[in-house]
Parts: C-alpha cells; sequence; structure tokens
C-alpha cells in the first residue's frame, strides 16, 4: 500500500468517526413519545402555581406536595429551609454540590427538634434541584439564585395535619370510656397514625399508657385477622396480643408496628406510629 492510499483511509476513518460521534449527541437528545409525555407533565408539576403564604416571623409557606416549591437564594445571604418538628433527616441531595452549600441546624427543645436546612448558593443566576428524604416524606424542591432577592425563612404546611388532628377530636368525642379500657377519653393517647391500604384498616389506635388497643372496621368479623409485629431495633417483633370482636389489645405501649396479612401478591401491610 503506498502513502496516498494509506493517507486518503485514514482521512476516510476521520471522516466517518466524526459522523458517528455527530449522530451519537442526535440519538442521546432525542425524546421518544412516552419521555416527551413525562417531561412534559413534569413540567408542569414544576412550573405549578401552589399555594403560598405568609407564615409566622416572616416564614415563607408552601403547601406540601401541591407543586414543587422553587426558594429563591442569594450570595452572601442563607435561606433557612424549616422542616416539621420531630422529622428525621435522612438525606439531603443537591444536583449542584459545587455552587451550592446545604448546612443543617437545629431549634426547639429535645423530643420536638426541628431541622433547619441552611442553603448559601456561590453567586447568582443558578438553578438546580435539592431532594430531602426524612422520617415522614420526601421533599423536591428547586433552588434558584438571585443577585439580591432571596427568602430568608422557608416552610411547609402538611395536608394531613388537619385531618389527623380532627380524627383525633372525633375518636375522643366517640369514647367516654374507650372499649377495653376502663379509663376516661381524656386520660387516653390518640396520637397514632395509620399508614397503608387494606380492606382490615384500623379506624382508630389509642393507648392507656400500658396497653395499645387496635380498633378494626366492624367487617373483620368473620374474617383472618392480620398479625402483628412491633419494630423494635429495626426488626420485626412479636408481642402478646390478643382479639375480642374488632379490637386487639396489646400488652405493649408501641411506638411503631407493622399489621400484615396475606403473602405474595396478596399481600397487605398497614404501619401504626405514635406521634407523640
Amino acid at each position: 500500500m503506498d502513502c496516498r492510499t494509506h493517507r486518503s483511509l485514514t482521512f476516510s476513518f476521520m471522516i466517518l468517526a466524526a459522523m458517528a460521534a455527530s449522530v451519537a449527541p442526535a440519538k442521546a437528545q432525542s425524546l421518544s413519545a412516552n419521555e416527551t409525555k413525562g417531561t412534559s407533565l413534569s413540567s408542569k408539576w414544576r412550573d405549578g402555581r401552589g399555594l403560598v403564604t405568609r407564615g409566622p416571623d416572616g416564614k415563607i409557606v408552601f403547601l406540601f406536595g401541591e407543586t414543587q416549591p422553587s426558594i429563591v437564594c442569594s450570595p452572601l445571604q442563607v435561606c433557612d429551609i424549616e422542616l416539621e418538628p420531630g422529622e428525621v433527616v435522612r438525606d439531603v441531595l443537591v444536583g449542584d454540590t459545587v455552587r451550592w452549600k446545604v448546612e443543617p441546624a437545629t431549634s426547639g427543645a429535645v423530643g420536638g427538634q426541628a431541622i433547619h436546612l441552611i442553603v448559601k448558593p456561590a453567586e447568582p443566576g443558578l438553578v438546580t434541584s435539592m431532594v430531602i428524604t426524612t422520617s415522614r416524606r420526601t421533599y423536591h424542591i428547586q433552588l434558584r439564585s438571585h443577585p439580591n432577592q432571596y427568602m430568608a425563612r422557608v416552610g411547609f404546611s402538611y395536608p394531613d395535619d388537619v385531618s389527623d388532628r380532627l380524627a383525633e377530636v372525633n375518636a375522643r368525642l366517640e369514647v367516654k370510656g374507650a372499649p377495653g379500657t376502663g379509663v376516661p377519653a381524656e386520660g387516653l393517647n390518640f396520637s397514632y397514625t395509620v399508614s397503608g391500604s387494606a380492606a382490615w384498616k384500623p379506624t382508630r389506635v389509642y393507648s392507656d399508657g400500658l396497653k395499645t388497643y387496635i380498633q378494626f372496621p366492624r367487617t373483620l368479623a368473620g374474617q383472618d385477622a392480620p398479625v402483628l409485629f412491633v419494630v423494635s431495633g429495626g426488626q420485626n417483633r412479636i408481642v402478646n396480643y390478643r382479639l375480642a370482636n374488632d379490637m386487639m389489645v396489646v400488652d405493649y405501649n408501641i411506638e411503631r408496628a407493622v399489621l400484615v396479612s396475606g403473602v405474595g401478591w396478596r399481600k397487605q401491610q398497614v404501619t401504626i406510629r405514635r406521634s407523640s
């Protein structure tokens, strides 16, 4: 093979390589119909006009879950994102960890402390996203930096708060002396939340300080009752309990427990947590 032929082949390979390189990004940037629909729906949620109100002490309050909150920060200033008291942060993930700094802080007395995330951008004109996972929920937040405008304090209102408190009040009104306890309603603790989906999902849970009472729908009669496991040390442990009609009496003042019925695709599970 002479030099001219070799140079010609080399040049041809270079052209083919350049063409392949130009095609690859184009394919990577093209979206399928489902991908286009998904990004469009996500954009509508991110850009939605959610409820924003002013809370005490100048706090900007977003309704949790309604849309993706957009929090505006500024260089040389700090944005204080305050989470719900008692909420434990698991992870904080930021898209741009180089130009955005996030530092934790706390407020309040031990046992009811609130976690604060102090956010600081390095320069204006930045946009990134942040995900906060906690013991109660997951926050999806957009961060923007502005030359001089910023939100000093940010917090959230939670739609479940009102319904949970109303359920607690109704439970107190319904039981002057709750079934099986022999204790007046004012001496009982109704601060339990029940999450999950099942036909037998408990209608209320309360404790007299020594035992826990789990009341099921009346339709549970004649059906196989779920099995109770108390969560302790990260493991499911069996404790003594007995079932009478629609009431499960647990010989334990539970903090967290799970009720399970069925196996495989028929499995149903409900989680019980004491909130205070």
